[in-house]
């Protein structure tokens, strides 16, 4: 068996994925793996699939599999995995890092003190007693409902595929999530119902000026309208780790927006999660070889 790391992964990995066969980090040698790992920067499109002649199996060190056409590399006989525990701890934390920067101005402080501003005028907010509504209740907007719990707020969630949680309150559209939310933050898969989803319209429902929060996918959010909702003062400010294109393209409107908090796409990339990654990739190889499929 040849197996293709394609993409960064803890360094660790290869010498993991050992026991299996043959480890490879030259993407050259897609045609002969019959193991593919991906993460965000491979694209598995239908030319990507059509080339890899021998893959059996498409694993994305991750959650989302938008980069992976997955209904064409199931046509083909391709087992599409993801790994969708790992990365729950990792990316709740950021996303708590994020929400919890808005409140406290830590850009703005940090900022100030190092130009030789004393920003003593400008006021913090606390999370306690505040509303956060969740766009999503999987595993990782259950990790942050828990942390936000221990913060003492309000936690309410919409996810038309989930009846039950015991982590937050559901409500029964999109707009009861955020129309009173204080933060909102986002945390549902790039399908072709939630591109975008975050628009003028949904703006529009906004009652308490929310800080926003997105961890999830960058295109979920129509940029120009949030950019024109910040003005407006509709929306007090926007963090995201997720964007159209890693990077962003250099006119993507919210780079010029002074109320944003912005990181490089790196809500998976803690030492420890890299590692759980790793380890539920070898577990799924393994338990695919004791079906046979490998």
């Amino acid at each position: 068996m040849l197996i293709l790391i394609s993409d960064a992964f803890d360094a660790s990995l290869e010498g993991k994925l050992a026991a299996f066969g043959e480890v490879t980090t030259d993407k050259g040698r897609a045609a002969e793996a019959d193991v593919i790992l991906v993460r965000a920067k491979t694209i598995c499109n239908k030319e990507y699939i059509d080339g890899a002649k021998n893959c059996k199996l498409i694993i994305r060190g991750g959650v989302g599999i938008d980069n992976i056409d997955k209904p064409y590399a199931e046509s083909k006989g391709i087992i599409v995995k993801n790994t969708p525990r790992a990365s729950s701890i990792a990316v709740a934390e950021l996303t708590f890092a994020l929400m919890l920067s808005a409140p406290n101005h830590i850009t703005t402080y940090d900022n100030g003190m190092k130009s030789g501003q004393w920003l003593k005028n400008i006021k913090r907010t606390e999370l306690y007693g505040k509303t956060l509504g969740l766009l999503g209740i999987g595993n990782i907007a259950t990790k942050v409902a828990e942390r936000a719990k221990a913060f003492g707020m309000k936690v309410v969630a919409y996810d038309k595929y989930v009846s039950k949680s015991d982590a937050a309150e559901l409500v029964p559209t999109i707009e009861d999530a955020v129309i009173n939310s204080d933060y909102i933050s986002i945390h549902m898969p790039l399908t072709d119902e939630t591109r975008e989803m975050f628009n003028a319209k949904l703006f529009a429902k906004l009652n308490r000026k929310p800080v926003i929060v997105n961890a999830a996918r960058g295109a979920i959010v129509n940029a120009e309208d949030m950019v024109k909702a910040l003005d407006e003062g509709k929306v007090s400010w926007y963090c995201a780790d997720v964007y159209p294109t890693d990077p962003p393209a250099e006119d993507y409107p919210l780079l010029k927006s002074d109320k944003v908090t912005l990181t490089p796409h790196v809500g998976a990339n803690s030492v420890e999660n890299l590692l759980r990654i790793g380890d539920e990739i070898v577990d799924t190889i393994k338990a695919l070889k004791a079906e046979g499929k490998l």
